[in-house]
């Protein structure tokens, strides 16, 4: 490959890139990964970029070699780049799919590439010249549409025919990531930004599509990152991940840490487990219904869906002004109960309670005065604007942190129409309230 760099490896002792709305960090948006190595494997739409962990690093990081933790890993940024500057990390993520593919990233540093690229090899020849799949599509997984047509169908299931095959574990896990990556470009569905069909979002369904060469070039796209990533990246950091829910951080051995940086889940519905469902179904990452509720029930921020009627939800810590936001919101549109304001507050309260109790992990997972960077943003649930940056950091003030600051990095113009926000895809009505991502800066007492 030559001397190609990437930009991905930035020194230490590089000043902040101050990119922020105000002066603060980088502009967190995902999509500056979409042409590093090795981020830019999978879209991630809850992701962050690679360089915004570079300012965080810059500003808060060791010159040394130190450990890094993100808690909610998705598919790997914090932990790739802050493995790229030297540094040793811990990761957790709950969702199979995101975690499959955090796993193969951080496998990269070992990944045999030759055989990798052997296998590619093969790949290609294998459906060249078989014609007839074992594998069957997953029974269990149902959509209101066939997800793929017949002929793409049968080009997927002949692939993981090819991957169940592979003998060597982690490059069979890194060709089911690169499947996963690019199935629902071929499918019936997309994301706009929730999976929906082709047909409701004006879109024409895909009758036929060249599966292989669509895998391959995911496949080779991540062979020259391995092979970039063998000849420039660091090699004496260790990774510990686990696919698993952080709430359970005290279940494994893992050493504390000197500096977290994350992004939990939003204030704002967006169902990360249903989103995935056909990568974890396709993919062999799930076995029964019950395993997706599973996954529900354990996420960091309940789904709308999951709490909207049950009995009412009260925060379980006591914040005078978080209290009355909820008062609000439960008063109003009353009379449509679990689909107004009744609903919407017991998920309001079921997320900062969720808050409540990562907060009290987070801090016993970090060493004494370690620095905590999360990432999130504001919300307007039933017309009513909930500052979640600043609920968070006082949620964090009564769990063993010091505010340091609140950085606004920027603003949104797409709202859900879910939440009953006055913002649109990608316009503006006459809102009062706009949309905002921060970065709540904690210290550990």
């Amino acid at each position: 490959m030559g001397e190609r760099s990437w930009g991905v490896l930035r020194s230490p002792e590089s000043k902040p890139l101050n990119g922020g709305a105000n002066g603060g960090f980088y502009d967190p948006a995902f999509r500056d990964n979409k042409s590093q190595p090795i981020h830019r494997w999978v879209p991630w739409i809850a992701g962050y970029s690679y360089r915004f962990v570079d300012d965080v690093l810059n500003t808060y990081g060791s010159e040394k070699r130190t450990r890094v933790l993100d808690p909610f890993a998705g598919v790997g940024t914090t932990l790739i780049q802050a493995r790229l500057r030297g540094h040793d990390v811990v990761g957790f993520e709950l969702s199979p799919y995101a975690g499959l593919v955090c796993k193969v990233k951080l496998d990269a540093w070992t990944t045999d590439l030759k055989l990798f690229e052997e296998s590619i090899s093969d790949y290609r020849e294998f459906l060249r010249t078989t014609k007839t799949a074992k594998r069957r599509p997953p029974s269990r997984f149902h959509t209101r549409i066939p997800f793929f047509s017949k002929p793409v169908e049968r080009k997927v299931l002949l692939t993981l025919d090819f991957i169940d095959n592979l003998g060597d574990k982690e490059v069979r896990d890194a060709f089911r990531a690169a499947l996963g990556a690019v199935m629902v470009s071929f499918s019936n569905y997309s994301y706009e930004p929730s999976l929906s069909s082709r047909p409701g979002a004006d879109k024409p369904l895909i009758e036929n599509a060249d599966v292989v060469r669509l895998v391959s070039t995911k496949l080779f796209q991540m062979k020259d990152d391995i092979e970039w990533l063998h000849k420039w990246g660091p090699t004496q950091t260790t990774a510990d991940f686990y696919i698993d829910d952080f709430m359970n951080f005290a279940k494994h051995e893992s050493a504390k840490a000197h500096l977290a940086i994350t992004s939990p889940p939003y204030l704002n519905n967006y169902h990360y487990v249903r989103n995935t469902r056909p990568q974890v179904w396709w993919l062999g990452l799930v076995e029964a219904a019950e395993d997706l509720q599973e996954l529900e029930e354990r996420n960091v921020g309940k789904f709308w869906q999951t709490v909207r009627g049950g009995e009412q939800i009260d925060l379980a810590f006591e914040h005078k002004e978080l209290r009355q936001v909820l008062e609000h919101i439960r008063e109003t549109r009353k009379l449509k109960k679990v689909y107004g304001g009744p609903g919407w507050s017991n998920y309001v309260a079921s997320y900062f309670n969720d808050c409540y109790r990562f907060m009290k992990v987070l801090k016993a997972a970090l060493s004494h005065r370690a620095i905590a960077v999360i990432v999130v943003g504001n919300s307007i649930i039933q017309g009513v604007e909930v500052r979640t940056d600043k609920f968070l950091a006082d949620i964090g003030a009564h769990s063993g942190f010091e505010k340091v600051r609140i950085d606004r990095l920027r603003d949104k113009r797409v709202g859900a129409s879910i939440v009953n926000s006055s913002v649109r895809r990608g316009t503006k009505a006459k809102a009062t309230v706009s949309l905002y991502e921060s970065a709540v800066v904690l210290q550990r007492t």
